[in-house]
């Protein structure tokens, strides 16, 4: 394309949105509002997942209570039959003493608060570490029928609640994705078809006068992607504000645990400002070809 055809498609384009502005301001709206529900879905589900991930790679354990009172040999017996099933990797002994500075480890300053009690309400346990989380039903169903065994603890269905929760926002996402992706290409449709009969008959003499068919159409296409680009941009920086403050008050001390687990800013900014580009020009330009087919007789 000559370069004055490229100054000329531009000046068009900018004309024609001056042009309609209320329904250009209309259609940049629509645009922004279905990339920033986008973006949220987005954001939740990277770090649902992020999440799920962290809990598989920290939570790969099983902890095997013991009941009271069972006997040394007794306690190495149960350890050799877990340590033999399928899928256990390491198997360690943590007495109730061991259990209890832990515990008082955990609580930090408040920890002097357990040496009020008059007995150790914790039993001896075993902590297994598994091969895959994949294997934590098999084992514990195993695990239960030995005896001496009071109580097992493990978090599959934690993590399968997680991965529920991140399908449910998927599949929720993307009915309501493709609802707005198809009301914002209906209103840049009519946007640009204002501009098309707007313009019909020096349409025609331009026709008549030798222009190409694309040489018409390319103002058309132009206004159309620059609605869906500045829509992409300003719902990309309602995202990265709003993402940016929560990350800050889930990094503060109060929370620094569910921190360690979000996807960092930059990180996420950098996928949604690629995903937004691309969807928001795509709106754009399916917008005004189909106002174009439908319209434009050239």
């Amino acid at each position: 394309m000559k370069i004055r055809s490229i100054r000329y498609t531009l000046k068009e384009s900018m004309k024609n949105l001056w042009r309609n502005r209320l329904m250009s301001l209309a259609s940049l709206s629509s645009v922004a509002a279905t990339l920033l529900i986008l973006g949220i879905i987005f954001i939740l589900i990277v770090n649902i997942n992020s999440l799920a991930q962290g809990a598989k790679e920290q939570f790969d354990s099983v902890q095997v209570y013991l009941d009271d009172g069972l006997e040394t040999s007794r306690i190495e017996t149960i350890g050799q039959e877990i340590f033999a099933l399928e899928g256990v990797k390491e198997v360690v002994f943590e007495t109730k003493e061991d259990a209890m500075e832990k515990m008082k480890t955990q609580w930090q300053e408040n920890g002097y608060l357990l040496d009020g009690l008059e007995s150790n309400p914790l039993p001896d346990s075993f902590i297994i570490t598994l091969n895959d989380i994949g294997f934590a039903n098999y084992v514990v169903r195993n695990i239960e029928k030995i005896e001496g065994v009071e109580e097992i603890k493990y978090y599959q269905e934690i993590i399968e609640r997680m991965m529920n929760i991140a399908d449910m926002i998927r599949t929720v996402g993307l009915v309501v994705m493709f609802t707005l992706v198809a009301l914002s290409t209906f209103i840049i449709n009519n946007t640009v078809k204002l501009a098309v009969n707007a313009r019909r008959r020096e349409i025609n003499i331009m026709k008549y006068v030798g222009a190409t068919n694309w040489f018409v159409r390319w103002p058309f296409l132009v206004e159309g992607t620059v609605l869906g680009l500045l829509g992409a941009l300003v719902s990309a920086g309602v995202i990265y504000a709003l993402y940016q403050y929560l990350h800050t008050i889930l990094s503060s001390q109060f929370y620094v645990l569910i921190a360690a687990y979000l996807v960092s800013v930059e990180s996420v900014m950098k996928d949604i400002l690629i995903l937004f580009i691309v969807i928001g020009s795509g709106i754009g330009i399916l917008g005004s070809i189909l106002s174009m087919k439908k319209y434009l007789n050239v």
